[in-house]
């Protein structure tokens, strides 16, 4: 188990390039098993997860080459040996899961064990069994097991929930699927639509990604193909946090504009505005004034709260809570998706953060308050960075245990900081 050493109050300033996207290019690798061409995939980033969703594919029997300073990652899943994964690996990451789709639509088959991931509440599988049975596939949960079998067909998929898994799992299992799909109530996070494109340059007929209603036209096969990973806008907000807090101007590149217009009104809250350059697809934050946060009509207290896409993204809810223990005024926070992603703030209260935690999903943030020092503890991915953030804008030493978690979406951490002015190191 490693540390992160963080000495704060130096400035975050400078220039970085965004990674490739976490959310997207996982269920991309995953997709890569769909045909037993080449697939090459590009702005692949070097994080834990990935390397984790490659040795998996790896198990399946598809042969890996990656070149880790271009980022970029090729499959060639010409033969799969097996239709099923071990525990150990699917512990590691949740979208291990994803291997279902893509396992049984060319295999007619598909055993994987409950998969893993960060411990921030309860997600679903319902709604992928609900997804595949539709499709016609047989479904079966055991306590170690989730077995799947049987051919596709086309149908017409209401999906209880805008779950991202899940419309990635359908909409991978249903392209070689006999017949026409449609999925309603997809989800229309950004990712979504980048493995669509992926898709559809392997040969799928996919129309309507990026919106809740999805219409695939089965085909016979899917070649192989080159594909770009979207860039990680989570990841860019980070930074922009990081640089926020302590008072640093950014500029980000390797961007795609089009996420950032639903990031834009959370941040604006907090005094955070951004310029976007779209023909050099390069973002630059530069601090005009104290942080503050804009009140509602009538100097009413605002809310700010996550959801499905188009709304503010869960993951950066945390990150927007340490932003606001700086920000002058007060916000109640609304974590509407995961019931424990919210703990972590027990850690900021120890570093002096004035928070009330009302119950499991919501919080009341006053600021600016002064943030000390101290030993603290990651428990997820973004809780991670977000004690990270807090960390830099603390007087004191900051030690931040179990940051294996903060690795497995963030490329060199300690690197990154540390070229953009952090007094950061790992034991």
């Amino acid at each position: 188990m490693s540390k992160l050493i963080i000495h704060g109050k130096r400035v975050i300033s400078g220039t970085y390039k965004v990674q490739g996207n976490k959310n997207a290019v996982l269920p991309m690798i995953a997709a890569s098993l769909l045909t037993s061409e080449d697939v090459v995939l590009e702005n692949v980033p070097n994080i834990d997860d990935v390397s984790s969703m490659l040795e998996a594919a790896r198990s399946f029997g598809a042969k890996i080459k990656r070149d880790l300073q271009a980022g970029v990652v090729k499959i060639s899943a010409t033969r799969i040996r097996t239709a099923k994964i071990s525990p150990e690996l699917a512990s590691r990451i949740r979208t291990s899961f994803l291997f279902a789709g893509p396992l049984l639509s060319r295999l007619a088959r598909a055993s994987l064990p409950p998969p893993g991931g960060d411990a921030i509440g309860v997600r679903r599988l319902d709604t992928h069994f609900a997804g595949f049975r539709a499709l016609g596939a047989k479904a079966v949960a055991g306590k170690k097991h989730l077995s799947f079998r049987g051919s596709l067909h086309g149908a017409k998929i209401l999906l209880d929930e805008a779950s991202v898994t899940a419309t990635e799992n359908i909409l991978m299992a249903s392209v070689l699927a006999k017949g026409t799909t449609e999925i309603y109530n997809a989800a229309c996070e950004p990712h979504i639509l980048n493995l669509a494109e992926m898709l559809n340059s392997m040969g799928a007929k996919i129309s309507g990604a990026g919106t809740n209603l999805i219409h695939v036209e089965g085909v016979d096969s899917l070649h192989g193909c080159s594909a770009r990973v979207g860039c990680d806008y989570i990841e860019a907000g980070s930074y922009i946090a990081a640089a926020a807090v302590t008072g640093g101007e950014l500029i980000l590149t390797n961007i795609d504009p089009a996420p950032f217009r639903v990031l834009e009104g959370a941040f604006a809250r907090f005094g955070v505005t951004w310029s976007i350059d779209s023909k050099a697809r390069t973002l630059k934050y530069v601090p005009r004034k104290r942080l503050k946060m804009k009140y509602d009509l009538g100097d009413a207290i605002p809310s700010l709260c996550d959801g499905t896409w188009p709304a503010f993204p869960s993951d950066l809810l945390s990150i927007l809570i340490v932003l606001a223990t700086q920000a002058r005024g007060t916000c109640l926070f609304f974590e509407k998706m995961f019931e424990s992603r919210l703990y972590f703030v027990d850690k900021l209260r120890q570093m002096g953060a004035k928070i009330v935690q009302c119950d499991p999903h919501r919080v009341v943030v006053t600021g600016p308050a002064q943030l000390y020092g101290g030993v603290v503890s990651s428990n997820d991915i973004r809780a991670g960075i977000s004690l990270v953030i807090a960390a830099l804008s603390a007087k004191g030493e900051t030690v931040i245990s179990n940051a294996e978690t903060i690795d497995r979406g963030y490329e060199s951490i300690e690197r990154t900081l540390t070229n953009l002015g952090a007094d950061i190191r790992r034991v």
